[in-house]
This record gives structure tokens, sequence and C-alpha cells, in this order.
């Protein structure tokens, strides 16, 4: 992150994000990361945000740049470190990426930087998630989605919220099943065979186990339009419009509730 001179973060933005990554480590943590990165540690008798959020402020202030900010949020925000608890770390990504919106970044689940649509005001975020919000009711979309998707949504980020709605669907069959594959294999495991473990239907006239086929690749369809190209392509090379994103979740929205609904 000193490859050039970034904008600084205001005095809000600062405190909000040393909440949060105030609450994911230890004093000890926060004294080892500010050292890796060259930060005085003059404050550590206070609590952790803010002594945080004092230590990055006085060095953002000399420096007159938010890089060493965005150096703190990567080191705190590597993979390695949250192995055993995933779904808090997703949950962190989401908090921390909202503040990193209003600089034109994001940080994703395999701890790199990404440029996104840049958000001017908290208002605008704001006006965008109402929006959004209308759209999504008036579908009826699963709640999953949201709960996978509703950070990148707010930004406009429909390339990665893609990939998080599908990553919703494979999260579901786990759910159900003691399956750990992913993709296709996932799929199979969970829907597929003479006796699969989670049925759509009784499962028992030739229609319903021809509902089940269907329904098998309607789900790898999913996976395979949407999920691969987002996870290898670059984002340059994958345009997607929200229209096109609310359709996809439709259809996620449609697999999902199956999934829930299966016996």
């Amino acid at each position: 992150m000193r490859d050039k001179k970034r904008a600084c973060f205001t005095q809000a933005q600062l405190e909000k994000a040393c909440k949060i990554m105030g609450d994911m480590l230890t004093g000890s943590e926060i004294g080892y990361i500010l050292k890796t990165i060259g930060v005085e540690d003059f404050d550590c008798k206070d609590t952790k945000w803010r002594r945080l959020f004092n230590d990055l402020a006085a060095r953002q202030n000399k420096d007159q740049a938010g890089n060493i900010v965005l150096s703190f949020i990567y080191k705190v925000f590597q993979p390695a470190r949250f192995i055993d608890n995933q779904d808090y770390y997703k949950e962190k990504i989401r908090q921390i990426n909202v503040i990193l919106a209003f600089h034109g970044s994001e940080i994703r689940d395999n701890g790199v930087f990404y440029n996104v649509k840049r958000v001017s005001t908290l208002s605008e975020a704001e006006r965008k998630a109402s929006k959004l919000k209308e759209s999504l009711v008036n579908r009826n979309l699963h709640k999953d989605l949201l709960l996978f998707c509703r950070s990148e949504l707010i930004q406009e980020n429909y390339f990665h919220a893609v990939l998080e709605a599908t990553k919703s669907i494979a999260a579901k069959i786990r759910e159900r099943t003691d399956l750990i594959s992913d993709g296709a294999s996932l799929i199979d495991g969970a829907l597929a065979g003479e006796n699969p473990r989670l049925k759509i239907n009784n499962f028992i006239t030739e229609t319903e186990k021809s509902e089940q086929k269907g329904f098998i690749n309607l789900a790898k369809g999913l996976f395979g339009t949407f999920r691969n190209p987002t996870a290898h392509a670059p984002k340059i090379e994958w345009n997607l419009s929200e229209e096109d994103a609310l359709d996809l979740f439709s259809l996620a929205s449609y697999v999902l509730r199956r999934i829930e609904k299966s016996k």
C-alpha cells in the first residue's frame, strides 16, 4: 500500500475502522502489527480501539496520507489468521468494506485489495441501500442472498456480488448435509444418485426423479455460468448490470428455497 500516496481517512472513518479492528485483536496483537508496519505505539494503556486510533492518526497526520491505515488493515485481514473462524472473518470484511468504499477500495476474503466504485457520502450509500432494498423486497428474494451480498450490492459491486450469491448456495447445501466439497461435486454429492441426501420432492415417480435431475442441471449451470467466470476472470472482462444481477439473484433465490425445503 506504499506504492503511491493514498487519501487520508477522516476522523470518523478511522474511528469506525479502529473499532472494528479493535474487536478483532488482542492488545499484544495490536502492538505486534504496529511494529511490523513501523508505527510507534505510544498509547498502550488506553482501550484497544482508542490506542489504535491514536497511533494510526498520529502517523497518518505525519505522512499526510492514508497508506499506513491501509497497511494495518491489510495485515489484520490476512485470511490465514481466520482459518478456524471463517464466518466471523466474512462478517468483519463486510464491516470494514463499508469504510473502504469511501476510498474506492475493498478487501476480499483472499486478503487482497481491489478497486471498486467510490462512495462519496454516507447519505449516498444509504440512498443506494434504500433503492436496492426496494428492488429486493419486490422480488421477495431469499434472506441468505442479503446476508452474503449486502455490502457488495450497496457499493454497486455486482461483479463480486455474483460470486457471493453462488457461495450462498454452496453454504446452504453444506448446512443441510455433511459434505465439504464445492461446485459440481458438491451438487452431485447432495442431490444426485438413486437415494440422494437432499430430495426436492418425494422422489418416487419418474416425473419427480426427472425434476430432481433438471434441478441438478440448473444448479450446476448457475455455478458454471456465474461462479467460475467471476472467480477467475478479471473484473474488467466481466461486466454485469444491476438488472442482470437481480435476475441472477432471483434464480439463486429459487435454488436456495428448493434446497431449504428439500427432504
